[in-house]
């Protein structure tokens, strides 16, 4: 009967660390991106893919950060916002491309695939990063190196 109940999260916000390495990620691979899509449909496709990549990493600092503001309030709100977070930043990332739909440099299929390749690529990559552990959340601390024969 005397449990106490957790009803808010104090201390780090390992989602922000989690969501700052992707974007450090991001930029590495990013030039790449936008010379190959500039490449294959020219200024259109690079302007494109670049727009796509902010809209992404945009979500994924939005995310990161109302999770972490939410869970410093109540559990329950940090619940809410994971679920209906989601429905608002994809509802974002709809205006966000409606918005620009009938400007010039807006090619399609360079837009639709960075946006899914990019967000999907960018889970995928940082999974090999993030740690599942209780005792480490968010990312993987640096592995230590081990001690020399002489040391011991």
């Amino acid at each position: 009967m005397g449990e106490a109940v957790l009803t808010r999260l104090d201390g780090p916000a390992p989602e922000t660390a989690v969501a700052r390495d992707m974007v450090k990620r991001a930029v590495l691979v990013a030039p790449v991106m936008i010379a190959v899509c500039g490449l294959i449909w020219g200024v259109g496709g690079a302007l494109s893919t670049a727009y796509a990549i902010v809209l992404v990493l945009a979500n994924f600092l939005l995310a990161a950060g109302l999770l972490a503001w939410t869970a410093r309030i109540s559990l329950g709100l940090m619940m809410g916002t994971a679920l209906f977070g989601y429905l608002v930043r994809l509802g974002l990332i709809f205006l966000a491309v409606w918005l620009v739909k009938d400007t010039w440099w807006v090619t399609w299929v360079p837009l639709g695939l960075t946006i899914i390749v990019t967000h999907l690529g960018l889970l995928f990559w940082e999974m090999r990063y993030v740690s599942a552990s209780l005792a480490f959340p968010g990312l993987k601390p640096a592995p230590v190196p081990p001690a020399s024969a002489k040391e011991s």
